[in-house]
């Protein structure tokens, strides 16, 4: 079967070369899927399709007429795919539902630590060799309550390393999950709550019409002046322009971000010999309690590695026609 795999990024091949036995003929596009590079599945059974590439009901009726039946998806969410048009049209949806929870909750930690004990100001300092220890004044982790929005597999992950840290937890979710209650004493409780306990706040929910911007000026302005706003999960979750003016006035003293709601054509990619177009992302970066990177919460040797194993058994099981136990229900 012949594949079309956009948006491919050189850190994927080792693994996708490791796992490909040629059953499947997969042909690499380093460019995104949209209305303009969608002509180039012409001649495809299916395609392979990244965070940020867009499989909406426009690019759903090209890839459609170019024969495109099946769409395997290299990541666990689904929002970029328009699924009502995908079931009119007869073309199946399977994703990556957990290629490691573990990535993307320690690079989450990792945020957290790295803002809280200002390491990236204090390496700049060494390499100039500055080291005075002025106004690189953390906090102890122990004791202090964080909020986890969202205790999937990702959230879940989360709290038992935040346990870990003597952290005390509140969790907001649809669905309460009783292990993490038991284990790590985590206190389930509503939006309100949490944004007013919480030192900090950390963000693994799906992104939908519900949680769309769920953090805003609003929710921003009952949380804790100071508070640690952390996001490895979607970026469309936080209004960033309001979170920008509430970095300015002291409400929100931290802000971690591996995922932002402007990223499609920016993250993945060097720009570093262009000018910055992004007004938005621009501002944040004059921030020094301001941490971002480029949605690399997954980047780990064993979640390309899964990613790509199961990336290609999806492919396996439509070519054979059978059908995958990861395949989106419509």
């Amino acid at each position: 079967m012949k594949v079309a795999v956009y948006s491919f990024h050189q850190f994927e091949k080792p693994y996708f070369d490791q796992v490909n036995d040629d059953t499947q003929q997969l042909h690499f596009f380093n460019v995104e899927l949209s209305l303009e590079t969608a002509p180039l599945s012409v001649g495809f059974e299916a395609v392979s399709l990244f965070v940020n590439d867009d499989a909406s009901a426009p690019v759903l009726e090209v890839l459609h007429q170019n024969g495109v039946r099946f769409i395997a998806l290299r990541s666990a969410g689904y929002n970029n795919v328009d699924l009502d048009k995908a079931k009119q049209l007869g073309i199946k949806v399977a994703r990556v539902p957990a290629y490691s929870p573990y990535s993307v909750a320690e690079h989450g930690v990792a945020l957290i630590l790295a803002l809280n004990r200002k390491l990236i100001r204090a390496h700049s300092r060494i390499m100039e060799q500055n080291f005075s220890l002025n106004g690189l004044t953390g906090f102890d982790m122990n004791g202090k309550t964080v909020g986890i929005m969202g205790t999937g597999k990702i959230g879940e992950v989360m709290a038992r390393i935040l346990h870990g840290f003597g952290c005390h937890l509140l969790a907001y979710d649809k669905f309460e999950n009783e292990e993490i209650k038991k284990k790590y004493q985590v206190e389930y409780c509503d939006c309100t709550s949490l944004y007013q306990r919480s030192d900090i706040i950390s963000l693994h929910l799906p992104l939908n019409d519900d949680t769309r911007y769920i953090i805003n000026a609003s929710s921003i302005q009952q949380m804790k002046k100071g508070v640690m706003l952390i996001n490895t999960s979607r970026g469309a979750l936080v209004n960033t322009n309001d979170v920008v003016q509430a970095l300015k006035n002291g409400q929100v003293g931290y802000f971690g971000m591996d995922v932002y709601e402007e990223e499609d054509g920016l993250f993945f990619e060097d720009h570093s010999g262009e000018v910055l177009q992004d007004d938005t992302i621009a501002r944040l970066m004059t921030f020094q309690n301001v941490l971002i990177t480029s949605h690399q919460g997954f980047l780990t040797e064993t979640s390309l590695s899964n990613i790509a194993k199961t990336t290609m058994y999806n492919l396996a099981c439509f070519a054979t026609d059978k059908v995958s136990e990861n395949e989106i229900k419509m």
